[in-house]
């Protein structure tokens, strides 16, 4: 029987992020605390914007959780007590965690909060997932690693419910355990600390002889997830929850990410069955929109292959297609005041998204400056100026290029 009510969970790097998120048709977010938590560079939470990030959430009807997902040492444990106890108190719905330990301390110092394994536990069958049930888990993040063949079978068996990846970065080692990062840089990516290493572009020698091209060097990088043609088949198999990767993304992403995907759901969800090609393609057209690094399909479909791998580049290149955010529209006079993100000029074929609209295109006739001067291009990052649209839009909606 078909999950539709299955959950779409999104990450967020600070609390401007998890409102977007929520906005956009998240059931859940997933973000991280200034300890205990992986993704260091991301911005993360103190502990009072958790607290609002929940509070924003339970009025929209969503949840937060909390990644706990770092491999503690010894000495990282110091006041993971106070702090668990303090997530269950604001109203966090479950944690993530890596860790037995943590496990441990979470049940008995704060059993109403969820208990989720972390990717990073490499689950990758039924045996593991049971003995995490006696353990007091309550849901498993399975390893990317499974293929999709392997993730319907262990989501209809499982005694716990079942989340997968379906898009977002992929790590070049098993399930996130690199100690690349430990040695090149003595930053533990099992800490916090991650530098990529495996995203930067090296010389590549055998017996003394360069192999690489200096203007192709090599890397270790992978083509970013994208599961578009598999939401069904997990949907159909009874995963419980759809998880989406980046917490240290922009909220243009974010926005853009979660709204496909909750889209997606939905439309599969109102049908019954899988869409065809040409509508899979439209969603995978719309993600494309936010990409910085090419996509694939990671494991799902098998083992991967030369293609789904990055060759001489780091893949992090910038989108410059989201201009603006929507500050507010007069109904009347059929005039939206935009802050400026990106350039854009008088005659540019722009569309304006949000969680009440979707791609709905206009073509710039008019850019008025705050002194009421008309100009010819927004070329000033956070400018606030006016533009007309003859269509209704609302505060925080955003704005990129046709």
């Amino acid at each position: 029987m078909m999950n539709k009510k299955i959950e779409l969970l999104a990450p967020a790097g600070d609390l401007e992020k998890a409102k977007t998120a929520i906005r956009f048709g998240a059931d859940a977010v997933y973000l991280g605390g200034k300890r205990f938590s992986l993704r260091s560079r991301a911005s993360n939470f103190e502990i009072e914007d958790i607290a609002k990030a929940c509070e924003f959430a339970k009025i929209h009807g969503a949840n937060i959780h909390v990644t706990v997902n770092m491999i503690p040492h010894e000495e990282d444990l110091e006041g993971i007590e106070e702090y668990l106890m303090t997530l269950e108190r604001i109203g966090v719905k479950a944690i993530i965690v890596a860790s037995v330990a943590i496990i441990e301390i979470a049940k008995r110092v704060a059993p109403g909060l969820e208990i989720h394994l972390s990717t990073q536990m490499s689950t990758t069958n039924l045996p593991a997932i049971e003995f995490y049930r006696l353990l007091g888990a309550d849901r498993v993040v399975l390893a990317r690693e499974c293929n999709i063949e392997q993730v319907k079978y262990i989501a209809q068996h499982a005694p716990l419910s079942i989340e997968a990846f379906i898009h977002g970065g992929m790590c070049v080692n098993y399930s996130g355990r690199c100690t690349l990062s430990n040695q090149m840089t003595f930053r533990d990516a099992n800490r916090g600390g991650c530098a990529q290493s495996c995203r930067w572009k090296y010389h590549l020698f055998k017996d003394g002889k360069e192999l690489s091209h200096p203007e192709c060097l090599f890397s270790m990088s992978s083509k970013d997830l994208m599961a578009v043609d598999y939401v069904y088949d997990m949907m159909a198999s009874n995963v419980a929850s759809l998880k989406i990767e980046g917490r240290m993304k922009t909220n243009y992403y974010i926005a853009t990410v979660v709204k496909t995907y909750r889209m997606l759901i939905d439309e599969i969800a109102a049908c019954g069955t899988n869409l065809s090609p040409q509508r899979l393609a439209y969603y995978r057209q719309e993600i494309a929109k936010a990409e910085n690094r090419p996509c694939a399909d990671g494991f799902y479909g098998g083992l991967p292959t030369n293609k789904t791998h990055l060759y001489g580049v780091n893949g992090s290149g910038v989108t410059h297609d989201f201009v603006g955010v929507v500050l507010s529209y007069d109904k009347e006079k059929k005039l939206a005041k935009i802050q400026s993100r990106n350039v854009f000029k008088i005659n540019d074929e722009l569309e304006v998204f949000g969680p009440h609209i979707t791609d709905e295109p206009f073509t710039v006739t008019r850019i008025i400056d705050q002194d009421g001067q008309d100009i010819i291009s927004s070329n000033r990052p956070m400018a606030e100026v006016f533009v007309p649209i003859d269509f209704n839009v609302e505060p925080l909606d955003m704005i990129r290029r046709r």
